[in-house]
Parts: C-alpha cells; structure tokens; sequence
C-alpha cells in the first residue's frame, strides 16, 4: 500500500520566508487556494467599524486633557 500519507489531498501552499516572518506566497496562490473572496473588502469594513469607533472615541478622550490644558492656558 506504501506511505498511508500518500493519500491526504491537501498540501499547504508554497511561503516565503522564515519563522515569524513566514507568509504564503501571493504569487503562487490562486482561486484552488480559496484565495477568491470578493465580499472582502465589505465584510472588513462591517467588522472594523466598531473597532474603529472605539478607536476614534479612545483617542478623542486621549487628547481631552491636553484640550483642556490649552484652554487653561489661554484663560491665563
């Protein structure tokens, strides 16, 4: 019968490369891969926008204090 491996279908596609910097190749994937989503950019945009509300709003509290020091500065 030989290697019982033999028989798995899947393989991973080819990367480049090492360690933490390991990523597939762009180059060598195509639609087999799955790598065909064209709701992506939507769906991005629908799960980010939360995250960048919170972002938006993290950041206006952040610059809240250095406001508000600007205005005690200019009272004086």
């Amino acid at each position: 019968m030989g290697n019982p491996f033999d028989k798995a279908c899947a393989t991973a596609p080819p990367t480049l490369g090492e360690g933490c910097l390991s990523r597939y190749d762009p180059e060598a994937l195509s639609s087999d891969d799955g790598t065909e989503f064209p709701g992506a950019a939507a769906l991005w945009q629908q799960l980010s926008a939360p995250h960048q509300a919170a972002l938006a709003d993290a950041d206006a509290q952040a610059r809240q204090p250095a406001a508000i020091q600007a205005q005690a500065a200019e009272a004086t």
